[in-house]
């Protein structure tokens, strides 16, 4: 493809990009953050650029667009989908995290159509809405399509005030199809990580490194003994 599109993603999926033609999709949306999105990049001249602000313009109040995608969803989607996004509505009401998931919801459908039978989706998203937005892609790529929520840490442990430290995103990962294609990938370590972590050799030659068994479970430590 090699080509950089520039403008609403909506309007570029449905005009640019065919059905079942794209290996890898990651998604990295804005998360209902109440950020201020509209300033991402510029016009050559330096100004702001007017398509940018009409792609992402009130993208998360509950608007006339957002009603009207709302309703194209209900007329359109699949009836799983349409069954979730009223749930939705009904649940939560008509605020600005619906708004967030109708255009979520909207987006997530032409996604799943340009992707291939052997492709896969990671979703890139956070306690604002990770929540909603797994439901939503158990109704769009189906819930047997689910692979794994993949844990990003950001950052080290830190002290938030009344709360505990905000330190982590998640990255929701499913496939279109159960023919989904799995590339493993290995490399070595670098020599200073395995001087740090794998000291030890056992006799066949093979590094080991000395760990915690501690894990949460029976017996306060983790370990089963060898009694029934």
């Amino acid at each position: 493809m090699n080509t950089l599109y520039y403008g609403d993603n909506l309007d570029i999926l449905r005009n640019h990009i065919a059905d079942d033609s794209v290996d890898l999709i990651y998604l990295d949306p804005p998360f209902n953050s109440k950020a201020d999105y509209n300033i991402l990049y510029k016009e050559p001249t330096g100004r702001r650029s007017e398509a940018q602000i009409t792609a992402f313009e009130d993208t998360w109040h509950w608007t006339e667009e957002s009603e009207r995608a709302f309703h194209e969803i209900i007329n359109t989607a699949p009836a799983a989908v349409v069954e979730m996004i009223r749930a939705f509505r009904q649940f939560i009401g008509v605020n600005d995290m619906m708004a967030y998931l109708t255009m979520m919801c909207i987006r997530l459908i032409e996604l799943k159509r340009v992707l291939k039978d052997t492709g896969s989706i990671y979703l890139h998203c956070d306690p604002t809405a990770s929540h909603y937005l797994k439901i939503l892609m158990d109704a769009v790529f189906g819930k047997k399509n689910f692979r794994n929520e993949i844990v990003w840490k950001r950052t080290s442990g830190h002290s938030d005030a009344k709360r505990f430290g905000n330190i982590h995103d998640i990255v929701l990962f499913y496939s279109k199809s159960e023919h989904r294609k799995w590339r493993q990938i290995y490399h070595k370590y670098d020599k200073f990580y395995e001087q740090q972590y794998y000291r030890y050799t056992d006799p066949d030659g093979r590094k080991w490194m000395s760990d915690n068994l501690g894990a949460s479970g029976l017996l306060g430590g983790g370990l089963m003994n060898g009694r029934e």
